[in-house]
Formats: structure tokens, C-alpha cells, sequence
């Protein structure tokens, strides 16, 4: 039987405290808050007991970060799409973000296991004022121990609510996306770092954001398959392409940490579980 689960997240700023409140039902939960660098930001680890889904199964999170708050969500490990027979896995995930709040949404990799039917969908909703950065990275196989993506599908939905959409299916039998050079070229991690924000983002400081994480890109073994750009004047966007998940799961968290600094003059806490 397929095995769902569905959370509600929710980040009030009361008594000059960030605080998290959730509600589950099934194999989806959120650990204690966290106050690593005060108490204006809350810090949670979300957890999935299984630790993947295979086909049928479908995780449903909903997360509303009050006026104010500012919420930081990463994951202990990676989240697994494993192979299916032939029913679809889903994981949905619909967040809002209020005025004057902020949000990091920071879950470590997910990895597609060969076989597997999967769709993986995003949606940010940001009020004027409020502020996000996100990640997502996708691991096609494991390379690294010789398991190829070499069949199934895996659909990608990533959107900032009327500002910015990225979608598409990756079908393992596509060999011109998997390996040609206008696709994939032969890479198997593809990620994704998104600062975006409800208002339109003021011109110097998005110049000085692009500016600083092109020069990090620039000094990195991945210059050759990342960049950064501003498709539009409320959202940032680097995109990085990786042989394996390690060097882009650097990568994105050194230009995370230079964002938040940057963007919002605030010291770079990673994360407990990121160096477990």
C-alpha cells in the first residue's frame, strides 16, 4: 500500500521569538526548534522515517512563515525516489512567506534511483517584504557505486508564485538530454540555489549578490558548469552542474553562506546536522 504523509508548518514571531509549530499525519515530522544563533531564528530538521518513496507514495508539506519570523528547515540526509513498478511518487511542497518574514528552505540532496517515476514540485509564495533562499539538488543514479540513471523519469516543478517557473521530466532514455551538450553533457547532479523576494530586489544590491557568487563560481572546480543570473528583478538564480553531489552541495553551501551575509548582514549558522 502506498504510504502518504502530510505536514503543516507554521513560524509565528511572538515575544521577539521565531517560534515552529507543526501538525503531522503519517511518516513526516519536524524535530525540536533549534536557537543556534538567538532567538530570531528557528532552526528545524524535517524527517521522513522511511527515509524514500516508492511508486504511490506521496509526501504533502505546507509551511506559512508569519510576519516577522524567519524559519531555517534543512533535512539529516538525502531524500531517496526509489524504483517503482509503475505508480508515480510525489513529493508537494507549498510554502508562504508574509511580510517583512524570511524563510531558509535547505533540505540536503535527492537522489533518483535508476527505475524510479517521480515528481519532485516547489511552490513560494512571497508577500512585499518577505525574503527566501532555497535550494535543490538532484542526484540522477549513483554514479559513484556504479548504479546508473538508466531508465524511469523524474519531473521537476520549482516556482516563485507569478514571478518565476522552472519545470521539466527527465526520462533516463533520453540520451540527447542526458548527454548531449546543450542537456545534461554527461552530468548526473543538476541543483539549483534561488534567493527571491516579494518586492522587486533594488539594483545594487542585486548587482553586488551576482557579482560575489561569480567570483566564488570563478575560483571553483565547477566554473566551467555553473552561473549565476537574475531573471527577474524580484529572484536570483545559480545553477550548477555536477558530476557527483558533493562538489555542488560545496558549492551551494559556500554561496548560501556569502548570500546571507550579503543580502541580509547575518553571520553564516550552518546547520548542526550538516556536519553530522
Amino acid at each position: 500500500m502506498p504510504w502518504n504523509a502530510k505536514l503543516k508548518l507554521d513560524y509565528a514571531y511572538e515575544g521577539q521569538r521565531s517560534v515552529a509549530r507543526f501538525l503531522h499525519s503519517g511518516p513526516l515530522r519536524i524535530l525540536q526548534s533549534l536557537y543556534p544563533e538567538g532567538d530570531a531564528v528557528c532552526h528545524n530538521v524535517l524527517v521522513h522515517p522511511p527515509g524514500g518513496l516508492v511508486g504511490g507514495d506521496q509526501l504533502d508539506m505546507t509551511v506559512c512563515v508569519g510576519r516577522h519570523a524567519h524559519g531555517l528547515v534543512t533535512t539529516p540526509g538525502a531524500a531517496r525516489f526509489y524504483r517503482s513498478e509503475g505508480a508515480h511518487a510525489c513529493q508537494n511542497l507549498r510554502v508562504k512567506i508574509d511580510e517583512g518574514a524570511r524563510l531558509e528552505w535547505l533540505p540536503l540532496e535527492t537522489l533518483a534511483y535508476s527505475g524510479c517515476l517521480a515528481t519532485n514540485q516547489a511552490v513560494f509564495e512571497l508577500a512585499p517584504g518577505a525574503e527566501l533562499i532555497t535550494w535543490d539538488v538532484t542526484a540522477l543514479g549513483l554514479p559513484a557505486a556504479g548504479q546508473a540513471f538508466e531508465r524511469g523519469c523524474f519531473s521537476q516543478h520549482l516556482e516563485i508564485a507569478g514571478v518565476w517557473l522552472e519545470k521539466g521530466c527527465i526520462d533516463a532514455e533520453d540520451d540527447r538530454l542526458m548527454n548531449g551538450p546543450l542537456g545534461l553533457a554527461g552530468m548526473r547532479c543538476l541543483s539549483t540555489l534561488v534567493f527571491a523576494s516579494g518586492s522587486p530586489i533594488a539594483r545594487p544590491r542585486r548587482d553586488k549578490a551576482l557579482e560575489l557568487v561569480r567570483t566564488l563560481i570563478d575560483t571553483s572546480h565547477l566554473k566551467g558548469s555553473a552561473g549565476a543570473t537574475s531573471p527577474h528583478p524580484q529572484v536570483l538564480v545559480v545553477r550548477v552542474l555536477s558530476p557527483l553531489v558533493e562538489p555542488a552541495m560545496d558549492l551551494l553551501k559556500q554561496l548560501w553562506a556569502t548570500w546571507r551575509t550579503e543580502l541580509w548582514g547575518m553571520t553564516p549558522q550552518r546547520p548542526r546536522s550538516w556536519s553530522s
